[in-house]
């Protein structure tokens, strides 16, 4: 399968409607943008409205989608909103008592029976969780399910959001799956997915656990699915053994590739890593993303039109940098 052409963007002026809601204060500020220091996240989106400086933006995009619905989208997430309410298990009495070996090797295949294509165990910083909100666990169990990529190479059309509300909906139902298995077992475990945000802000453990690294486009690109996934987790007790960071060398791609920025419709990808709260990083540009987001109940189009995320080239892309990385190693070991 070949990836898509990319097509000049027309310049995308936001609803004067949406713009007069923004807040002063700038989302990227918010975010730690230009920030030297490490610090905890601070709460900007998919939080409680009445919480955030943005929560107007936010409630107003939910209403801008109910007056403009996608085909079959009140049926998704009326399932997400089912799967939502569910009730966990009560935590079993007395707790199975195996070593983290054990457990850790467990872990990986029942989320893997219940449907994750992505498993990944890391234990919990602080630094991961939003600002306001505290966790006690000291695990974190990060999850990915893939995305279509047929459906997804659509974005921005409605058919590609849906899908992202589908693939939630599925990390939500393994993530609670998974958690009700952990505490019949006799631990606790809170299992979740977005697109609302919880305590913990997903991609740094994602990172810390083998998901892969962070690409031009701000998401983390998988060694064997690029970009097209989506994260869940579950914060446990459960004894358990870190996986280990997948080196893969992106930016070896993402510093000559364009694609994803010159396609962004708002123009908020960079061309350079940014420095947030302490790391220099791939960073998009919160006040120019968030418009053209709310206004077609989310984009993806980045994600798709990343060559990492065409099915079947990512392992050869990896395959490809790694080799590259090799023989250049062994040029200066001749030398």
């Amino acid at each position: 399968m070949t990836h898509r052409r990319s097509v000049p963007k027309q310049q995308f002026i936001p609803l004067r409607e949406q713009m007069d809601l923004w807040p002063d204060v700038s989302g990227n500020t918010i975010n730690g943008l230009g920030e030297p220091q490490p610090r905890q996240p601070s709460p900007i989106y998919w939080h409680a409205p009445e919480a955030t400086p943005h929560g107007h933006l936010q409630t107003w995009m939910g209403q801008h989608s109910a007056k403009n619905p996608a085909p079959g989208r009140e049926a998704l997430v009326k399932e997400r909103e089912r799967v939502h309410r569910r009730i966990p298990v009560a935590i079993a009495d007395a707790s199975t008592r195996r070593s983290p070996e054990h457990w850790h090797r467990s872990v990986h295949e029942k989320a893997r029976t219940l449907g994750a294509e992505l498993v990944g165990i890391a234990p919990m910083n602080p630094l991961w969780v939003f600002e306001g909100y505290t966790v006690s666990e000291p695990w974190i169990i990060m999850l990915g399910v893939v995305m279509d990529y047929d459906t997804l190479k659509d974005a921005p059309l409605p058919s590609a959001s849906s899908e992202v509300v589908k693939q939630y909906t599925r990390g939500e139902r393994i993530a609670r799956d998974l958690a009700d298995w952990i505490r019949s077992e006799g631990f606790h475990a809170e299992g979740h997915c977005g697109p609302m945000a919880g305590r913990v802000n997903f991609i740094p453990p994602a990172l810390a656990c083998g998901f892969g690294e962070l690409g031009k486009h701000g998401s983390i690109i998988n060694r064997e699915y690029g970009a097209s996934f989506r994260l869940a987790s579950v914060l446990t007790d459960l004894p358990l053994i870190a996986d280990e960071a997948d080196i893969l060398h992106v930016d070896d791609i993402c510093l000559g590739c364009q694609i994803c920025e010159r396609d962004c419709p708002a123009g908020a990808i960079s061309d350079e890593k940014q420095l947030v709260r302490g790391e220099m990083k791939w960073y998009v540009d919160f006040d120019k993303c968030l418009p053209f987001f709310n206004e077609h109940h989310g984009c993806a189009l980045c994600l798709a039109v990343c060559p990492w995320s065409t099915p079947g080239r990512s392992p050869r892309m990896a395959d490809k940098i790694t080799k590259r990385r090799e023989r250049l190693a062994q040029t200066h070991i001749a030398k």
